[in-house]
């Protein structure tokens, strides 16, 4: 994945329960409610469909529907800007 991939970044679901913060170097951080680090693991994009490999075994998979629109899990996440 490449630093200035147009997906890398952070999604949101919208009661901001969910959060998916795709990491330029091809890796996931998956936060839920109070637990920051809930899941982490890999993910690959090919065009708008996104697969996703938690480093406990499960994988995953998602597509970006439109810009700034990913649906995942039966869950839709908004691209976030991340301010520090």
């Amino acid at each position: 994945m490449q630093p200035n991939h147009p997906y890398a970044g952070m999604w949101i679901t919208d009661d901001n329960r969910v959060r998916h913060e795709l990491l330029p170097n091809g890796r996931y951080v998956e936060a839920r409610g109070q637990r920051e680090r809930a899941y982490e693991g890999r993910y690959e994009v090919n065009g708008t469909h996104i697969e996703y490999w938690d480093d406990t075994g499960f994988t995953a998979d998602g597509d970006f529907v439109e810009e700034g629109t990913l649906h995942h899990g039966g869950m839709i996440f908004r691209r976030r800007s991340v301010t520090p």
